[in-house]
C-alpha cells in the first residue's frame, strides 16, 4: 500500500452508536493529560479527526476515540473523543466502546467476571465496572463526573417555532432538553430527519439565548445538544424515559446516550421526580437501554450535582488499518449537506 500514514483502528459501537477506538499509528501528543491533548489535538492536529471521521474515509454517524497511556497515577489508559465537530470531554457511549476494545483486544488483562478499570477522560478520571464472560465484556458500568442544572423551564425563541421550553443540563456535554410531544414528536424513527432538523434549530437557539459557562472548568463547551425527551413512566423496578439526542452537526445518537441520561437524571433530581439510589432506564429512538442511578450527590462550584453511574453494553464490529495515497485527492476528507447538516 502507498499510504503516507496508517491508523490502526477497532470498529466498535455501543448499543447501536458508533464509537471507533484508535489503537495504533498516531504520532506522539503532547500534554501530561487528556485534556491537554485534547486541546493539542484540536488546535494543532485536526487532521486525524477529519481524516476518520470525514467522506470518504468516514461518514457523520460516528465518532473516534484515540486510547494513550496516562500519567494519572489511577488510571489503567487515557482517552480522547472526537465526534463530528468538536471534541467532547466526555461521552458515556464513547467510554464503553474503549473499555470493550481495551479488554477484548488484551490492551487491558481481562479479569472474570469483573474487570475494573479507571480511565482518564479530558473531564477527568472515570471509574468503570465491566462485566466479562468467555473473552466477551457483557457490560460496563461508569461512574461519571457530577451532572447538574443550568436551568430549568427557561423560554427559547426558536425560528419556524415560536417559545419553546427547555432544561439545560451538564452531564458531560451541556445539553437542551426539550419535551418532544411540545413540539410535534413521538421519537418514532420515521421522524429522525425532521427531528435534526428541528434539534439544530432548538440548540442553535438555546446556545445563543442562554449561555452556559461550567463553574469549574470554563473551557468545557457550552450548549451543542438537544436531548427530545419523552414523560417518564414506571417499568417495574425502574423509570423509563425514552430520548433522542441531536449530536451537531444534526444526526441522532443510535444509542441512548450517557452523558444525555446523566444530564436528564440531573434534571429529574431537581424536580424531585427521582431520588438517590433509584434505577433510571433510558431508551434511545432504536428502543436500546443504558441502566442509570444517582449513585451520590455532589457539589461544582457550589452547585447541586448528582453522581450518575450508567451501565451499558458495546460490540466490537471490524478491525482496519486507514490511510492516504499520496494522490489521493481528498486527504483531509469533505462534507456535503445532504448528510452533514451543517
Amino acid at each position: 500500500m502507498r499510504f503516507e500514514k496508517s491508523i490502526h483502528v477497532v470498529g466498535c459501537h455501543a448499543e447501536g452508536e458508533i464509537g471507533n477506538v484508535v489503537v495504533g499509528g498516531v504520532p506522539a501528543v503532547p500534554g501530561a493529560t487528556m485534556l491537554d491533548k485534547r486541546r493539542h489535538l484540536a488546535q494543532e492536529a485536526d487532521w486525524l479527526r477529519q481524516l476518520l471521521l470525514k467522506e470518504p474515509r468516514g461518514n457523520v454517524v460516528r465518532s473516534a476515540n484515540v486510547v494513550f497511556p496516562s500519567a494519572h497515577p489511577e488510571a489503567d489508559m487515557g482517552y480522547v473523543i472526537m465526534e463530528s465537530t468538536e471534541y467532547p470531554v466526555m461521552s458515556g457511549s464513547n467510554t464503553i466502546c474503549v473499555a470493550t476494545v481495551l479488554l477484548e483486544t488484551g490492551m487491558i488483562p481481562m479479569r472474570e467476571p469483573v474487570t475494573e478499570l479507571t480511565l482518564e477522560s479530558p473531564a477527568g478520571l472515570i471509574r468503570l465496572s465491566c462485566t466479562c464472560r468467555d473473552g466477551k465484556v457483557t457490560g460496563v458500568t461508569f461512574v461519571n463526573q457530577p451532572a447538574f442544572v443550568h436551568h430549568l423551564d427557561a423560554p427559547v425563541e426558536v425560528e419556524g417555532l415560536g417559545t419553546v421550553t427547555v432544561d439545560v443540563a451538564w452531564g458531560g456535554m451541556a445539553y437542551a432538553l426539550v419535551d418532544a410531544r411540545r413540539v410535534g414528536f413521538d421519537l418514532d424513527p420515521a421522524e429522525a430527519r425532521d427531528l435534526c432538523e428541528i434539534g439544530q434549530r432548538i440548540k442553535h437557539a438555546a446556545a445563543e439565548q442562554l449561555p452556559v459557562r461550567h463553574p469549574e472548568n470554563p473551557e468545557f463547551a457550552g450548549i451543542t445538544q438537544t436531548e427530545f425527551t419523552l414523560p417518564v413512566r414506571r417499568e417495574g423496578h425502574a423509570l423509563l424515559g425514552r430520548n433522542a439526542v441531536i449530536v451537531s452537526p444534526g444526526r441522532i445518537d443510535r444509542s441512548p446516550c450517557g452523558t444525555g441520561t446523566s444530564a436528564r437524571l440531573a434534571v429529574l433530581h431537581a424536580r424531585g421526580e427521582i431520588g438517590q439510589g433509584e434505577w433510571f432506564i433510558s431508551e434511545s429512538i432504536l428502543g436500546t437501554r443504558f441502566d442509570s442511578v444517582i449513585g451520590s450527590l455532589a457539589r461544582v462550584g457550589g452547585v447541586d450535582a448528582v453522581v450518575p453511574s450508567v451501565t451499558g453494553q458495546a460490540w466490537i464490529t471490524d478491525i482496519s488499518q486507514i490511510g492516504v495515497d499520496p494522490s489521493d485527492p481528498f486527504p483531509a476528507g469533505y462534507t456535503l449537506a445532504d448528510t452533514w447538516l451543517g
